[in-house]
């Protein structure tokens, strides 16, 4: 006897993927194959993309793939950078990271307090309404 394979299953979840489909107007009606087969080569190219990009990130001697990374990927690979080369974010001189520091100097505005308040046990009265 033959033995039976089991179907494949995508890990994306399959009513989301079928969501971002109707967004597109012209669809209306989506075949239950046809939404599988999306839903698995969307998982194969995230998976293609993932691993174009850590070999890049290896070749820099970097341990976590950042946008850089994907970028140079998607530029190597001729047919994805085609189309998906003007749909990443443009690389920027120096990332913006904002500190703690500079939150904790700045007030809070006028009426408002912090939420430490409310999740302490006896130490700050609470309005109740």
């Amino acid at each position: 006897m033959a033995e039976e394979e089991e179907p494949i299953r995508p890990e994306f979840p399959i009513t989301r993927v079928k969501k971002i489909m109707k967004v597109d107007k012209d669809i209306n009606k989506i075949n239950s194959e046809a939404l599988h087969l999306v839903t698995y080569s969307t998982e194969l190219f995230l998976r293609f993309l993932a691993e174009k990009s850590s070999v890049v990130a290896a070749e820099k001697k970097r341990k976590t793939v950042n946008i850089d990374h994907l970028r140079i990927a998607v530029k190597r690979h001729q047919p994805t950078s085609d189309f998906l080369l003007d749909s990443l974010p443009l690389p920027s001189a120096q990332p913006v990271r904002v500190t703690k520091t500079l939150l904790e100097k700045k007030p809070p505005p006028v009426g408002t307090r912090r939420i430490d308040a409310f999740f302490s046990k006896g130490k700050a009265k609470v309005d109740s309404p």
